[in-house]
């Protein structure tokens, strides 16, 4: 039996709750901004080391697994409207706590490593934008922890005002992608660059290109990754059921057609090799298409895009702390609300604390990019398997419903980009087992805990949302 809060007088304690502020189009610039960023501006070089001049073949194949994915996502999110998202539908679906935890730790997890490569590649932008030539070491880790405690503050001010950074900043990161594409095509159309390099593939004599190309999509699945953090925001959405549907898919198009873009381009303009050489693999493409065009303003925009994916993540990140502690998935104190913030500050403390270890002791961007999609793969594929569980259960009000071959296709492309033979770097293994291991620690002093208050985590329904007092 689940033990019901009171105050001092006896009273049931009525937990403040969150605000539904997010209507079609903030939802939409929320996707948008969470969806584009780092991986764009960062990972390009990688993927093209990969596979040579068809770079933007990656990141399609990841757009289609991330797209078979979504309907999964929007099926469920619509069914249950609840900010827990991967976690509550694991629950849901299976039932059973560990997994629940676990899956829920691996969201999380996923978007603190996203932040924190975000936060790396925020640090290295800033070093050029003002000249500072500090590449490596101690001073890139202290701009990230900076500005990681500057993304926890503006998280704490609420909802609202990140949502309303985002926009901005969205803006800003769309900006810079639009003036890539521009540039590219513009040179292009003046005969400059070398347009045959996007048909060409770099792959080792004698190898298939197709193993070169799934070890890039591993790399290219980072960049397509954000939209799964939309369903934690049920919650302060205003009628999820209805708008997600739509929201959801005019987002991933928009992103998934800009890569591809973007990926031309790029490839067109700079060499494969060029490209994979440095952090700031765009910057080399405006520098080679329009040498006159202001250089530090461009520095700035991929600076400020590479912002928004760190704060959206760490919104994503404290509200689903958030909604498992309110379902005694995780300890309660992590669902504690601020009385006059309306913010859940515990979660966000916490998971600030994870980002900071993250930056001071794992650097790479490729390491923390790979291992933030390699967690959010295997949650894609418990995720598509529980779509399916979950058909039997029904629910009392119209939901979005995906075609039945979609999340088979999903749970066994997903799974298998999961896989070592995938020629993905061990160490983003090795970086999510460390972190799934302190998951488990964690876990065990959950169930300590509610055993001790009497609490027995609860299988939530969709009848549920908004219980603890009045959504505003």
């Amino acid at each position: 039996m689940t033990a019901v809060p009171t105050d001092a007088a006896g009273k049931a304690a009525v937990e403040p709750s969150l605000h539904r502020v997010m209507g079609p189009w903030l939802l939409l610039l929320f996707i948008v901004g969470d969806i584009l960023g780092t991986g764009i501006y960062a990972l390009t070089g990688q993927v093209a080391k990969e596979v040579g001049g068809v770079v933007w073949l990656p990141f399609l194949v990841a757009f289609v697994v991330a797209l078979i994915t979504a309907f999964s996502y929007l099926e469920l999110v619509t069914k249950y409207p609840k900010a827990a998202g991967a976690a509550l539908y694991t629950h849901k679906a299976f039932g059973i706590h560990f997994i629940t935890f676990i899956v829920a730790f691996a969201v999380m997890c996923s978007g603190i490593t996203s932040a924190s490569t975000a936060s790396r590649a925020f640090a290295v932008n800033f070093s050029s934008a003002f000249g500072l030539g500090l590449e490596q070491g101690s001073g890139i880790i202290l701009l990230g922890l900076a500005f990681m405690a500057v993304v926890a503050i503006i998280n704490f001010r609420g909802v609202g005002e990140s949502v309303k950074a985002n926009v901005v900043l969205t803006c800003i990161e769309l900006t810079g992608l639009l003036i890539v594409i521009l540039i590219g095509f513009w040179a292009i159309g003046a005969g400059q660059g070398d347009v045959s390099r996007i048909t060409q593939f770099q792959t080792p004599e004698g190898v298939s290109a197709v193993w070169p190309v799934i070890a890039a999509t591993t790399l290219a699945f980072f960049a397509m990754v954000g939209f799964e953090d939309s369903v934690n925001m049920a919650e302060e959405t205003q009628n999820p059921s209805k708008i997600f549907p739509k929201i959801l898919l005019i987002g991933l198009l928009l992103t998934g057609l800009i890569y591809v873009l973007v990926s031309i381009s790029a490839v067109t303009l700079v060499s494969p090799e060029e490209l994979s050489e440095g952090e700031a693999p765009l910057l080399k493409v405006v520098q080679a298409g329009a040498p006159n065009f202001p250089i530090g303003i461009f520095a700035f925009i991929t600076m400020f895009a590479v912002a928004n994916s760190a704060l959206i993540n760490m919104l994503m990140a404290s509200r689903l702390v958030y909604g498992m502690s309110r379902e005694h998935v995780l300890p309660p104190v992590l669902g504690t609300v601020h009385a006059t913030r309306r913010t859940p500050y515990v979660a966000i403390g916490f998971t600030t604390l994870l980002a900071f270890g993250l930056i001071t002791f794992v650097g790479s961007v490729p390491q923390l990019g790979g291992t933030t999609a390699l967690l959010l793969l295997c949650v894609f594929t418990v995720v598509n398997v529980a779509v399916l569980v979950l058909r039997k259960d029904k629910v009392d009000h119209e939901h979005f419903k995906a075609p039945t071959i979609l999340p088979i296709i999903g749970a066994i492309a997903c799974g298998f980009l999961t896989g070592p033979w995938t020629g993905r770097n061990p160490d983003q293994y090795k970086i999510a087992g460390v972190l799934l291991a302190i998951g488990v620690v964690l876990w065990l002093v959950t169930v300590m805990i509610n055993r001790s208050i009497g609490v027995t985590p609860s299988v939530p329904d969709s009848a549920d949302l908004g219980r603890g007092g009045p959504v505003n």
